[in-house]
C-alpha cells in the first residue's frame, strides 16, 4: 500500500485510520437554549437519540477532516471492514461514523484479539467463514450506543436535579449522579459505615504444650473458625487440655498448588498497583501501548482464560518469552511439551467470552527498546504465561492433632508444617510475592491455621502428655479499606462483597462462574475513581496502593439518594441492569438488537420520570461546613466582603465562626450559604438568576448608609452586583466570635511581613485585585 494523506490505498482497497471516538455528543445548552440554565422545572431533559458533533483529539484540533477523509474513501467501495479494537466501544468508534455518513452497504467486522502477524492473518481466515460478522457487530455497537444513552441522560438530569434539590447549602459544587459511579460509591459507603462502626472485640485461642514418649515437644492450638468471645468457655477448655494425655494423630500428604489464573485488565492492574505503587489508568496505558506494538494481546478484557484453539500456540510463544527472559531457560524444560490445563479451574475454555486472558505473543521485544513500566508490564504478563504451562507445584504437609475430651465436648488441638517438595510453577517467581493468593478486598484478614515452621519427628500413635496450657487472647479486626489498585476488581466481582445468599445467587454467571454478573466494563471502570475523587466523595490515604475513605460528602451524597430513589444506591440491582443491557450484544440478529435497544431506552426514560419525581419531592440534606474535605484553590483566604458578611451574621444570629472561616475560602462560604439563605432554590425559581439574600442585601444598604453612598438599584435584584458593592467598600472585619486574636505576637509578626512587602498589613488590598469569591 502506498500512504496518502489520510487514508492508505492498494488497488483493490483503502485504509483509513480513526483515532478514538470521531464524534462526540451536543451538549444540552447546543441542543436547545432552554437547557442550558440549570432549571428543575425543565427536567427531566430527555432524547430520542443524542445529536453529535465532530470531536476533537487531545490537542483540541477537530476531527471533522478525518470524518471528511471516511466519506470520500466509502465512494464507490462495495463494502467496509471494521478492524477497530475489538470491544463495544472499538465497535461504536466505527458504526457511529458509518451511521452518521449514511453508509448503507455491507460492513464485516475483523476482530484482531492481538497485532502480531500471526493474528491478523487468523483473524482474516476467520472473517472469510463468517458472512454475518458485521450483523452480530452492530448489536455490540447497539448495546454501546444504549450505555452512552443512559450515561447521558442520567448524568445529567441526575447530577441537576439533585443538585438543585438535595445539594447541602454548604456544598457548592455539583452534586454528580451516575448510572454507574453511584452505586460503586454505595459499595465504599457501606463499607466505610462496616468500619466506623466495628467494635473490637477480644477473643481466645487455647494451646496445649506437649511433650511426647520419644522427648519431642511441641505445642498444638485450638482455634475453631466459630471464635470463642466467652473467656470462660476458654478457660474450661485450658483446664482440660493441661491434663490431657494420649495419643497423637499424625498425617501426611501432598498438596498441589496450581499456577493462577492469566490476567485480566482488572486483575493487572490490581497487581501493578500492589507491586509498583500504579494508578490503574496508568497500568492500562502501558498495557495498551504493548498492545499498539504487538508484543501483548487485547488489554481489556474480562477474561482470565484462553481459547482452546490457542494450546497449539504454547511452545512458540515460551521460546519467544524465554529469548528475552533468558535466566529462566534452566526453568522451564526444553524437550517436554507445555502443560495445557483445561476447564474453568484450568487456562483454556471452549468459550473465553468476547476477548481472552491478557498473554504475551510470539513477537518478542527488545528489553532495551522497551521502557521500564513497559517492561515491568510485559515481564509479569510473561511469567503468568510461563506458569500456567509448567507443573502444579507440590509441598509435603504434615499435621499432627490431638482430641482433648473437655466438659464441652471433644475438642480437635491441630499444628501443621509444610516444606516444598517441588517447586513446579514457582520457580519462575522465586520469592517474588506472585505465590501469594491474594485477599478478598474489602473483608477482615482470615484467620491463620496454626502452622510451626519447623515440626519435630512425631510418629503416627505417638503417645503424649501435657506440660502445660494457656489461653491467648486476640482481637477483632475491622474489614480492610478497599485499595486504588482493587476496585476496578471489586466492581467486576461485586459477588465478593454481599453476604446475602439470594443477592449472591442473583449475581451468579451460569454460563461462566469466574465471571459474575459486576459493575460496568472492564473498559472503563478505571474511569469511575477520578470522577469519585473529583467530586470530594472519598478521599486517598497515602501509600504505595493507597485505600479509599468515604468522605462525609460522599456518605450524605449516598444517604441522599438512597432516599429518594433507593434503586440507584443498590449495586446489586445495578449489576442486574448491567447485565440486562449486556443482552442487546448478545442478540442474534439486527433486528432483535433493534428491539431491545428500543426497550432499554424506554426503560431508561421511565425510570428517568420517576426519578425526577421522587427528587421534587425531598427537602436538601444537610452537612456540616468543616466536614467538607478541601479542594484544588480552597485554601486561599476569603475577601474582605465575605469575611466582613460572616462577622456581622455571626453577631446577628449569635452564632459562632467556624474554625478556618479567617484562612479558608471555601469554609467561609459554606458558613454563609448555610446562614444567608438558600441560594440555590433562588437561583432555580429565578430561571438562573441568583438574587442577594436578605441579611446580604440588608448589610449593603447599612454600609451605604455608613459610607455616605448610595446603594446601587442592581444590587438589589443582582447577586453579583450585590457583592461587587460589598467588595468595593467593605471596611476590615470586626473580631469575630470563636476566632483567635490578632493582637498578640503572631498578628505583630505578620504585620512586620507585610511592613517588609511595602505596604501596611491593616490596609485592605484594592478591590481591582481581589479575587471574586
Amino acid at each position: 500500500m502506498r500512504q496518502l494523506q489520510r487514508f492508505f490505498r492498494s488497488p483493490s482497497t483503502v485504509c483509513v485510520a480513526a483515532e478514538g471516538h470521531l464524534l462526540s455528543a451536543e451538549e444540552p445548552g447546543s441542543i436547545r437554549p432552554e437547557w442550558k440554565p440549570w432549571r428543575f422545572d425543565v427536567l427531566p431533559i430527555v432524547l430520542t437519540t443524542i445529536p453529535v458533533g465532530y470531536g476533537t483529539n487531545r490537542s483540541g484540533q477537530s476531527h471533522e477532516a478525518k470524518i471528511a477523509a471516511i466519506r470520500q474513501a466509502l465512494t464507490g467501495v462495495e463494502r467496509v471492514i471494521i478492524a477497530t479494537d475489538p470491544g463495544r466501544e472499538g465497535s461504536m468508534i466505527a458504526w457511529e461514523v458509518l451511521e452518521h455518513l449514511g453508509w448503507h452497504g455491507r460492513v464485516d467486522r475483523l476482530k484482531l484479539g492481538a497485532l502480531d502477524e500471526v493474528s491478523i492473518r487468523r483473524a482474516f481466515a476467520a472473517l472469510a467463514k463468517d458472512p454475518d460478522s458485521g450483523e452480530r457487530d452492530y448489536a455490540a455497537y447497539l448495546e454501546a450506543l444504549c450505555r452512552q444513552y443512559e450515561d447521558y441522560h442520567l448524568g445529567l438530569n441526575g447530577t441537576r436535579a439533585i443538585s438543585l434539590r438535595l445539594r447541602p447549602p454548604a456544598f457548592r459544587e455539583p452534586w454528580r449522579f451516575g448510572g454507574v459511579q453511584t452505586p460503586t460509591l454505595a459499595i465504599l459507603a457501606d463499607l466505610e459505615e462496616r468500619i466506623r462502626s466495628f467494635v473490637p472485640q477480644d477473643f481466645f485461642k487455647v494451646a496445649v504444650h506437649l511433650a511426647t514418649r520419644s522427648g519431642a515437644e511441641l505445642t498444638l492450638w485450638h482455634a475453631p473458625k466459630e471464635r470463642i468471645f466467652d473467656a470462660a468457655i476458654a478457660e474450661t477448655i485450658r483446664s482440660a487440655a493441661a491434663t490431657w494425655s494420649g495419643p497423637l494423630a499424625v498425617a501426611h500428604k501432598d498438596v498441589r498448588r496450581a499456577p493462577p489464573r492469566l490476567f485480566s485488565k482488572d486483575t493487572l492492574a490490581r497487581r501493578c498497583a500492589k507491586r509498583f505503587g500504579w494508578d490503574p489508568q496508568h497500568t492500562a496505558g502501558v498495557a495498551q501501548d504493548l498492545y499498539d506494538q504487538g508484543y501483548l494481546s487485547y488489554p481489556r478484557t474480562e477474561s482470565e482464560h484462553l481459547p482452546e484453539g490457542q494450546a497449539g500456540d504454547a511452545a512458540a510463544v515460551i521460546a519467544a518469552v524465554t529469548t528475552v527472559l533468558t535466566d529462566l531457560n534452566a526453568v522451564v524444560p526444553r524437550d517436554a511439551a507445555p502443560l495445557i490445563r483445561r476447564g474453568l479451574k484450568g487456562h483454556y475454555v471452549a468459550d473465553p467470552g468476547e476477548h481472552h486472558a491478557i498473554v504475551p505473543l510470539r513477537k518478542a521485544p527488545e528489553r532495551g527498546r522497551l521502557g521500564a513500566d513497559q517492561f515491568r508490564v510485559w515481564e509479569l504478563v510473561a511469567k503468568a504465561y510461563l506458569a500456567a504451562h509448567l507443573p502444579d507445584g507440590v509441598d509435603a504437609r504434615t499435621s499432627v492433632t490431638a482430641e482433648v475430651e473437655t466438659p464441652l465436648g471433644v475438642k480437635r488441638f491441630a499444628v501443621s508444617g509444610s516444606v516444598v517438595r517441588a517447586p513446579g510453577w514457582r520457580a519462575i517467581y522465586g520469592s517474588e510475592a506472585e505465590a501469594e493468593a491474594d485477599v478478598v478486598p474489602g473483608k477482615a484478614k482470615r484467620e491463620a491455621e496454626a502452622t510451626a515452621t519447623r515440626l519435630p519427628l512425631v510418629t503416627d500413635g505417638e503417645a503424649a502428655s501435657a506440660a502445660t496450657a494457656d489461653v491467648a487472647t486476640a482481637m477483632t479486626e475491622p474489614p480492610r479499606r478497599i485499595t486504588r489498585g482493587e476496585l476496578p476488581v471489586v466492581m467486576g466481582r461485586l459477588i465478593d462483597q454481599v453476604d446475602d445468599p439470594a443477592a449472591k445467587r442473583a449475581l451468579e454467571n451460569p454460563a461462566n462462574p469466574n465471571e459474575p454478573k459486576g459493575l460496568g466494563t472492564a473498559a472503563t471502570r478505571d474511569t469511575i475513581l477520578p470522577k469519585l475523587l473529583k467530586s470530594r466523595y472519598i478521599t486517598l490515604s497515602t501509600g504505595k496502593d493507597p485505600a479509599i475513605e468515604v468522605t462525609e460528602v460522599g456518605r450524605t451524597f449516598i444517604r441522599a439518594v438512597r432516599g429518594v430513589f433507593p434503586a440507584y444506591g443498590d449495586p446489586v440491582g445495578r449489576a442486574m441492569f448491567e447485565a440486562e443491557l449486556a443482552e442487546i450484544g448478545r442478540a442474534a440478529t439486527r433486528a432483535e438488537a433493534v428491539a431491545r435497544a428500543n426497550a432499554f431506552r424506554q426503560r431508561t426514560r421511565a425510570r428517568l420520570d420517576d426519578l425526577i419525581a421522587a427528587i421534587a419531592q425531598a427537602p436538601a440534606v444537610s452537612l456540616d461546613p468543616s466536614l467538607i474535605p478541601a479542594g484544588q484553590g480552597d485554601q486561599r483566604p476569603p475577601t474582605p466582603a465575605m469575611m466582613a458578611f460572616a462577622v456581622s451574621l455571626s453577631e446577628r444570629k449569635g452564632v459562632t465562626l467556624p474554625r478556618g472561616c479567617r484562612s479558608s475560602i471555601s469554609v467561609c462560604r459554606a458558613f454563609l450559604d448555610t446562614h444567608a439563605g438558600p441560594r440555590a432554590a433562588q437561583a432555580d425559581h429565578a430561571g438562573g438568576q441568583r438574587i442577594p439574600s436578605a441579611a446580604m442585601l440588608g448589610y449593603a444598604r447599612s454600609l451605604a448608609q455608613q459610607r455616605g453612598v448610595p446603594c446601587p438599584p442592581e444590587a438589589e435584584t443582582d447577586f453579583d452586583a450585590c457583592r461587587r458593592f460589598l467588595d468595593a467598600h467593605a471596611a476590615p472585619p470586626r473580631q469575630g466570635r470563636g476566632e483567635a486574636s490578632a493582637g498578640g505576637p503572631k498578628g505583630k509578626k505578620s504585620a512586620e511581613r507585610e511592613k517588609r512587602r511595602g505596604r501596611s498589613a491593616r490596609t485592605p488590598r484594592p478591590a481591582t485585585a481581589r479575587r471574586r469569591a
